[in-house]
């Protein structure tokens, strides 16, 4: 932390220098010499600015673009405190830029606070700063800093220079702060506390899970190091089909904490809108924060989202499959993990499933399979009634591993009240009998 404050301290007094420099020459009548910058000074070691610049290979004016966008969250006053040294009687000063937010009371640098520091008077060098901001740069592909949209009409460099917030968070703090749900990031973080052995599926299942493992140990190795990025389409597209409880949404976590990767569950209620359009931009926002952040994206009950195109009757119609359209390009153009969860196969569109890497079929349990579940469900400090035998019942009653925990949380609970630790059998029956009810299923003991 103390290397990070320091290189933090180092990069601000750069800036302070460059900026005073740049308005001395800018007042100075005569200009003998050009325009140079002051030495920068970095401690050389793995924190997060100079891992950045590193990997980047970030130059001299990209750092002072990077750095403007970063004064405002840590100075506020930074931009104001020297222009008053220069302008100590006050004045407007349009060369430099700078606007005033709602809340923040002092000058945000814009665009043109860029171009004056940058490039001066001299018309090619601020011709070439205008460069940094295209979507070409990897400030705009990376989604690392842009310019703030300005009303028509007004000149493209007057927005303000926006670092998005991960970046500050990175270089002030060390991390980044996970991105908090709500209507600019509808998709929630998604954990587990289980391991692999707590996931009972089917050999088949397994050995296409072990794919995408694969996918994710060695992709990278594949695409750069092999070569392979020219021809192979970045990113991995999976389905996962099957019933309610058979362990989509669980693998998909698992996925994510073997690997050391967020897992978002992206909330349609978030997203689907009946608007036109409005779809696209709601998912768009997770796309887009997702890009480079190596995140794997679950979309839960995909269906709502990837169910298939109708034939054209409407204008309704011809925006819903425009809509599909739109998820179908993006979806293939994401680097990394791409989950879709579905109870049903035939749900999604076929053009959806002819691009998937892996489609993986999650079953109900066989009668073996929920022996298994029902004996790891089984609570540590609980004991069964000498009349309960799981075998029997594991072959007696159809369920998913989900309801097979939710029976036991139930008879559990029911047996703590009790002030017991033997499950009764009954609590058990109970317990089935309450999932079948939800299922619509016939019961019987």
């Amino acid at each position: 932390m103390e290397n990070l404050s320091k290189n933090i301290a180092h990069s601000l007094s750069f800036l302070y220098e460059t900026i005073s420099r740049r308005l001395h020459y800018f007042f100075q009548k005569e200009k003998p010499e050009p325009f140079s910058y002051p030495e920068i000074k970095l401690e050389e070691d793995n924190t997060p600015m100079h891992h950045f610049l590193l990997t980047h290979k970030v130059n001299m004016e990209e750092f002072i673009i990077l750095l403007l966008g970063l004064t405002p969250h840590i100075q506020p006053n930074f931009l104001d405190t020297i222009i008053q040294e220069f302008l100590p009687n006050g004045g407007d000063f349009p060369e430099i830029g700078g606007v005033k937010g709602s809340n923040h009371r002092g000058t945000i640098p814009t665009g043109e606070t860029a171009l004056f520091i940058i490039g001066g008077n001299d018309m090619g060098k601020r011709m070439q700063v205008s460069l940094y901001f295209s979507p070409d740069h990897f400030f705009a592909k990376e989604n690392i800093l842009s310019l703030e949209t300005v009303k028509e009409g007004e000149p493209r460099m007057s927005g303000r220079i926006i670092l998005q917030p991960e970046y500050v968070d990175l270089f002030t703090t060390g991390i980044i702060a996970k991105p908090s749900f709500g209507p600019e990031f509808p998709a929630r973080s998604v954990t587990t506390k289980m391991e692999w052995d707590d996931l009972v599926i089917n050999p088949r299942s397994a050995q296409q899970i072990s794919d995408i493992k694969t996918w994710l140990q060695y992709n990278t190795t594949f695409m750069q190091e092999w070569g392979m990025d020219k021809r192979v389409r970045p990113g991995y597209r999976a389905l996962f089909h099957g019933p309610s409880g058979t362990g989509k949404t669980l693998t998909a976590t698992l996925l994510g904490k073997q690997f050391g990767l967020d897992v978002y569950r992206i909330d349609l209620s978030q997203v689907v809108s009946k608007y036109i359009g409005e779809t696209e931009k709601n998912l768009e926002k997770v796309f887009t924060k997702a890009e480079y952040r190596n995140w794997i994206l679950f979309f839960d009950e995909a269906d709502a989202l990837f169910g298939k195109r109708s034939n054209v009757q409407s204008a309704h119609d011809k925006y819903a499959n425009q809509e599909v359209s739109y998820l179908l390009q993006r979806v293939e153009d994401f680097p990394g993990l791409v989950i879709l969860a579905s109870n049903f196969k035939s749900n999604i569109d076929q053009a959806f499933l002819r691009r998937f890497n892996a489609i993986i079929h999650f079953p109900m349990p066989n009668a073996a399979e929920r022996l298994v579940l029902w004996r790891s469900a089984i609570p540590a400090k609980a004991m069964l009634a000498d009349t309960i035998d799981l075998s029997v019942i594991a072959s007696k009653y159809d369920l998913s591993g989900s309801a097979i925990v939710s029976v036991i949380h139930y008879a559990s609970l029911q047996t703590i009240a009790r002030n017991d630790t033997l499950i009764h059998r009954q609590d058990l029956i109970e317990g089935i009998r309450r999932e079948y009810e939800k299922e619509d299923r016939v019961f019987n003991l």
